[in-house]
């Protein structure tokens, strides 16, 4: 059994069940759970559709509520019937800690993929972990030494699995080409985030950074990547609302599935706090890191974050190499000095290497594949003659 509920959990627990399928040479696997599209795509059963689940967000949690509860008791139901030999949690931990202790309670095997970032806020919650969970795979490199510390010791760094995974399918050239832009002229690459509430909150602010770059520098050239699980015309339609659009429709292009190019053909990029800051970083991209929230979310959320840094690439770093501009320190003015910072040559080249060096911490290419072989090992154990 396997459950992710996000988008990027959705794309890594895609990638653990095609590694463990390619492990087995003759045999297979069955898998079902709560799935998004990738993991459907590798033929994972789908009892619950978590699409529909990936919700950030006190208010907007409490309006789903009942759909949380529905999908709850069908994988328990399911988990309890079926007696998988493993039940794989793939990050997501609000729902997954109160499925882990169910199904543990019940004598099911569980393992962690994607291990919760207890180390950034509700650092209690180790107890679930202690408790309910049987082996738990990280992919940042502090992360095992963090459990390790607090008497977790089933717990093993198996590597980021978006390492040797994030590359652009094509250079900066065949980008400007495709979508008539100038290769000599700065690029400028805006990625609002994968949710609906992220693209409302975040998106204008970036839109008002650029058009007061615009102001002072002719030349600039500005490009939204529009998320997959997004439409273009989300993008677009604020864009009309803002009252500079109609200047800046003519120097900012929106593409959609095209995240990875758009950040390769970039200068410098503003990107929502996430695993794209990540992708970012893996392609050395000089970047500010974003991110706003409701008020209320903010207020009560954010205070329970205890980690100093917000973006992945200053917490494995260990310190602030990027500039994070949070909540009500996101503003068009803020975001648009940060940003022409980066674009002075000595700066973007200097940060370009210093994302080299930060990324090679996160591990060899094949996490997937090293997290497979692990979870075989586990099943193993546990069932010696299975």
């Amino acid at each position: 059994m396997i459950v992710a509920g996000e988008p990027s959990g959705d794309s890594h627990a895609a990638a653990l069940v095609q590694a463990l399928q390619e492990s087995l040479p003759g045999g297979s696997f069955k898998f079902f759970g709560a799935t998004g599209p990738l993991m459907r795509a590798v033929g994972v059963e789908s009892l619950v559709n978590s699409d529909e689940l990936a919700i950030l967000g006190l208010l907007e949690i409490g309006r789903a509520l009942p759909k949380f509860v529905s999908a709850y008791k069908t994988l328990k139901k399911a988990a309890l019937k079926r007696r998988p030999a493993a039940v794989i949690l793939v990050d997501w931990p609000d729902f997954n800690f109160r499925l882990a202790r169910t199904v543990h309670r019940n004598g099911l095997k569980t393992i962690y993929y994607i291990g919760p970032q207890l180390w950034a806020w509700r650092s209690h919650r180790l107890r679930n972990i202690k408790r309910d969970v049987d082996l738990v795979l990280t992919i940042l490199p502090f992360e095992r030494s963090w459990y390790t510390k607090r008497g977790v010791n089933h717990v093993e760094f198996v590597g980021h699995p978006l390492v040797g995974e994030v590359r652009a399918r094509f250079g900066r050239e065949e980008f400007c080409r495709l979508h008539s832009l100038d290769p000599a002229k700065p690029i400028i690459a805006l990625l609002p985030g994968s949710r609906k509430k992220e693209l409302q909150r975040i998106l204008p602010s970036m839109l008002d950074a650029a058009a007061l770059l615009q102001r002072e520098r002719s030349d600039l050239q500005f490009v939204t990547a529009v998320a997959p699980s997004r439409a273009p015309e989300e993008a677009l339609e604020i864009l009309r609302d803002r009252k500079d659009a109609l200047q800046l429709e003519k120097n900012l292009t929106v593409v959609h599935g095209e995240t990875r190019e758009a950040l390769q053909a970039a200068d410098a990029a503003a990107i929502a706090s996430g695993t794209a800051t990540l992708e970012g970083a893996l392609l050395n991209t000089p970047m500010v890191i974003v991110y706003k929230e409701s008020r209320v979310n903010w207020h009560v959320l954010g205070s329970l974050i205890t980690a100093e840094h917000y973006g992945l690439v200053n917490l494995i770093a260990g310190e602030r190499l990027v500039t994070e501009l949070m909540q009500d320190d996101l503003n068009g003015v803020r975001l648009a000095a940060e940003l022409n910072q980066l674009l002075d040559d000595t700066r973007n080249s200097a940060l370009r290497e210093q994302l080299r060096k930060v990324t090679l911490q996160l591990g060899e290419a094949g996490a997937s594949t090293r997290a497979a072989g692990r979870i075989l090992l586990a099943l193993k154990e546990w069932s010696p003659g299975r």
